[in-house]
């Protein structure tokens, strides 16, 4: 998926691409996807100039979009041992980590609790001609066991631990990378991996999101 752009955007792009390699960021479909995805289109005008900043970014609703480095860490933790097919979003809020998402894998299901959001990232798809993309106004922790098993689920707000009402909708074998941890405290990135005996953990280090919160508005 390829979108226009003019050469000022191209090249603060491609700043911010130098940045996540030198952060670690190796995987090439998700480097091309941060660099290809256009973030300035799902923040506030305000904060458009500061869109391909590695930052953190308010989206009204106490929400916000994830900076690019986390995005990229999450998405190649995602593809580590191969491309999903079907991937399980909680969390649609801008729709950034969707249409990254959506650039790499066959098709995403994305689940937002705030409706607001919801509309807003629906219009995005469109105007970007984003179609592998079903969304569903929820509350997060019940997933979408209508579509399960998914290969993969990613959660982009920190549950205080693994939900596991979501975590039985992954295929055997497949992953999840979702934050947990108390609310206004740093939270774990945790990679799980569905298996036989239960799940095995891979600890991806120390992050900070927005709480997971129950019911749909």
């Amino acid at each position: 998926m390829s979108y226009e752009v003019g050469y000022r955007s191209r090249r603060v792009r491609e700043r911010l691409i130098h940045r996540l390699k030198e952060r670690g960021i190796s995987n090439p479909q998700v480097l091309d996807a941060i660099r290809e995805v256009p973030r300035h289109q799902f923040v506030d005008e305000a904060f458009a100039h500061r869109a391909y900043d590695d930052d953190v970014l308010p989206i009204g609703y106490e929400q916000t979009i994830s900076q690019p480095y986390v995005v990229a860490r999450m998405t190649e933790a995602l593809l580590r041992q191969g491309l999903p097919q079907r991937v399980l979003e909680i969390g649609t809020g801008s729709g950034y980590q969707t249409a990254v998402l959506a650039s790499i894998v066959q098709q995403v299901y994305t689940v937002e609790r705030i409706g607001a959001l919801i509309r807003r990232a629906q219009k995005r798809f469109s105007d970007l001609s984003i179609l592998n993309v079903e969304m569903k106004l929820d509350d997060g922790y019940v997933g979408w066991e209508e579509k399960a098993p998914f290969d993969a689920i990613i959660v982009t707000a920190a549950p205080e631990r693994v939900p596991t009402r979501l975590f039985n909708q992954l295929e055997m074998g497949g992953r999840m990378v979702v934050p947990v941890g108390p609310v206004r405290q740093e939270q774990q990135l945790l990679e799980l991996i569905r298996t036989d005996e239960g799940f095995e953990q891979v600890d991806l280090g120390a992050v900070r999101f927005v709480p997971m919160r129950t019911g749909a508005c």
